[in-house]
């Protein structure tokens, strides 16, 4: 018996898929596979192996260091490994111990822009087969089946704005290696404020060429990609995908775009509000909605009559507002994101909703007969973990829906509103979400003490350095 077939992980669909993978890595195709999983930041980490050894590795699994749970986005560990319980409270994960990354065969790539080489994502699993419960395609799974036992799907289609530079000096000089390690120099592709001009789209046209060819190569549904409003900032869009999809669509894309663009002499960047004269900050849009899973019936249709919505998603509605002061953690988890909840500036500043309005937290679209009737949110960074992301609209929604909760009347004038206000900080958030009980009801104690300890640990580290602010304001005058 291997690994999986001991313990039971795969489905039906992914033992059919594992031996597809088997033909697929054949060494007179594919040289190198990679093994990848979401860490708690949703960035890819694992190990590259040479394709029969990623073959045996599909059913046997892979050892990686459960320190990878550990890391702040500057990549530095943060929890206590070498103590009892490793700082998590866990035997299994003290003494920076192995968990296994067990490929899930249905996520086989070939990726374009690196010759031979193919691409597994992975979940993470204890010696004993109980998977890790701070890796966060696990959970988000499994908040998934809370909604399939309702006999629904979520379904889901991105809207992700980023920028592309033009990479002058990579800084790779020793001097430039740090716990992060110096920025590049960069300079724009081209100038801002020519929002969807067809001259705008031709300047930039060869770079996003070279990256819509690999990105459909992919397989990833890409449905279109637009010049935005800022310089060098762009939009791709991709059609709805549902369940676990749209999630790992996300963390590929996002990995997919910054590789190919290094690839090319450019940088690319899913950081909110980069530190460039004149940019703007970007956003993630998350269209969601829920499909009952033996009608196909998209439950937010409402019947005849005024209302956007039906009583079920007004409802679910609701809960994305009740609770949008605590999961703004989960959707804009960087110190950087919140500089974009700025009034009047097409990003929202507070918790209301409005049909088909740009200016709201939640845009309302569609409405009765309208198959496509759908929540755009448009709180969310680029930079967001999809996987907190998405479960946290699910739950949220899910006790707006249970408790009918009332999301109010729509905001036309959305930054009048009196509304809750979205947090201003990633220490408010940090706060909203302990002052919330219900995301540590819904995801338990030991995640949300987990998640917010690293939070807290980017945040102090922020508190305690420098700022070229405080430089120049300081400096000379005191």
């Amino acid at each position: 018996m291997t690994f999986v077939q001991d313990r039971g992980l795969w489905n039906a669909a992914q033992a059919d898929a594992a031996r597809e993978v088997r033909e697929l890595c054949d060494p007179d195709r594919i040289d190198t596979v990679r093994l990848s999983f979401p860490d708690q930041h949703g960035i890819l980490r694992g190990k590259t192996l040479v394709a029969a050894e990623a073959v045996k590795a599909l059913e046997a699994g892979c050892a990686i260091t459960t320190t990878m749970l550990a890391k702040d986005t500057a990549h530095r560990t943060v929890f206590p490994v070498f103590s009892a319980g490793g700082g998590f409270g866990m035997r299994e994960m003290e003494g920076a111990a192995d968990v296994i990354m067990v490929p899930d065969p249905t996520t086989f790539r070939t990726l374009p822009w690196a010759p031979r080489t193919g691409w597994l994502l992975c979940d993470l699993h204890f010696r004993d087969g109980r998977p890790v419960p701070f890796a966060t395609r696990g959970l988000y799974r499994s908040v998934l089946e809370t909604l399939s036992e309702r006999s629904l799907d979520y379904v889901a289609g991105l809207e992700v704005e980023f920028h592309i530079f033009k990479l002058d000096d990579a800084r790779l000089a020793p001097a430039d290696a740090g716990q992060p390690g110096t920025p590049p120099d960069v300079s724009l592709i081209s100038h801002g404020y020519q929002y969807l001009t067809e001259q705008r789209y031709d300047q930039v046209e060869p770079v996003l060429e070279i990256l819509r060819k690999d990105i459909v190569a992919l397989g990833l549904p890409l449905r279109s990609i637009e010049v935005e409003y800022g310089p060098s900032q762009c939009e791709f869009t991709f059609q709805p995908t549902i369940g676990a999809a749209p999630a790992d669509l996300m963390v590929l894309f996002r990995s997919a775009v910054k590789q190919i663009c290094r690839r090319q002499g450019y940088h690319a960047t899913f950081m909110c509000r980069p530190r460039i004269p004149n940019v703007v900050s970007s956003g993630w849009h998350l269209h969601q909605s829920l499909r009952n899973v033996r009608t196909g019936a998209n439950a937010f249709i409402p019947p005849d009559g005024p209302g956007p919505l039906s009583a079920f998603g007004t409802g679910f509605l609701g809960g994305l507002l009740t609770h949008a002061r605590a999961s703004s953690v989960f959707t804009t988890p960087t110190i950087n994101g919140y500089k974009r909840y700025r009034s009047y500036s097409l990003a929202p500043d507070r918790a209301v909703w409005g049909c088909d309005n740009r200016g709201v937290m939640i845009r309302v679209l569609g409405g009765p007969g309208d198959p496509a009737t759908r929540l755009e949110n448009r709180v969310g960074e680029p930079a967001a973990n999809p996987y907190l992301y998405m479960a946290a609209q699910i739950l949220a929604g899910l006790d707006g829906a249970d408790r009918g909760l009332d999301p109010g009347p729509s905001a036309d004038t959305p930054y009048e509103a009196e509304a809750p206000l979205l947090p201003k900080s990633l220490r408010e958030a940090v706060q909203a979400l302990h002052e919330d009980p219900f995301f540590r009801g819904a995801l338990g104690d030991s995640f949300i003490d987990y998640y917010t300890h690293i939070k807290n640990a980017e945040i102090e580290r922020f508190q305690s350095e420098v700022t070229e602010w405080e430089q120049r304001e300081y400096f000379e005058i005191f």
